[in-house]
């Protein structure tokens, strides 16, 4: 069978990725410009998701996403089990570290921030989960590209955790570990993110170091990575 599609169906869809934060209502004139679509096909697409209940309209003629891409959303946890695992680690590791705490997994090309647990107090950087962001030169997208996909940017495997400053944002930094799941294969990279000044710091002390480390053996191991792995990978 052929890979071509339906277009009608990839287009509806691409609707709904003109949905961002800070865009969370749309009106036609807006889906058009985003989409690149003319006003007419966009009008009979979004009729079609609304009455799929995919997205709403109010009466200004606005729309905003429905309730089942929630639904599909909390199907898709759900179906890997994976939240009743890493949110607990991420929780953990942002109250010990007081900085955001994000679980990154490769997505048809790009990273997507599955999981995200922000600190109690202090200055951080806020993303929401969902958010997908392009393989570029962070520390996140060098353990997805590493690890994940194998790409050879380093001549060896680098020293954990890797850590990367104004690589997509001068004012924020992030480290990153990769973690592996059952018959040791890569799932995803765990990160710390935050303020370029105050992680520039911790990665000068290594004060944030261990915490990581210990939190993605910890995660590993409860996702059916080998003892042996976590021991070579985080040295514990």
């Amino acid at each position: 069978m052929g890979n071509e599609g339906v277009v009608a169906v990839e287009k509806a869809l691409s609707l709904l990725d003109c949905f961002k934060p800070g865009a969370e209502s749309q009106s036609l004139a807006m889906l058009a410009q985003a989409s690149g679509m003319h006003k007419t096909t966009v009008y009979r697409l979004m009729n079609s998701l609304e009455r799929m209940g995919y997205v709403v309209r109010a009466q200004s003629g606005n729309y905003s996403l429905g309730h089942r891409v929630l639904y599909l959303g909390k199907l898709y946890e759900q179906s890997f089990h994976l939240s009743t695992v890493v949110e607990p680690a991420l929780h953990a590791l942002a109250a010990v570290t007081k900085e955001s705490a994000s679980y990154y997994v490769h997505d048809n090309g790009q990273r997507l921030c599955l999981f995200r647990v922000e600190p109690s107090e202090g200055l951080r950087e806020t993303r929401l989960a969902g958010t997908t962001l392009p393989l570029d030169d962070t520390a996140i997208s060098q353990v997805i590209r590493f690890w994940g996909l194998g790409e050879p940017i380093y001549d060896k495997p680098p020293g954990l955790p890797i850590f990367t400053a104004g690589a997509r944002d001068v004012h924020t930094a992030a480290f990153a570990v990769p973690i592996f799941g059952a018959g040791d294969k890569f799932m995803a990279a765990l990160t710390l993110s935050g303020p370029a000044s105050r992680l520039s710091a911790a990665h000068t002390s290594g004060e944030l170091d261990r915490p990581q480390l210990d939190a993605a053996a910890d995660l590993s191991r409860k996702l059916g990575a080998s003892v042996a792995l976590c021991e070579k990978i985080y040295a514990i």
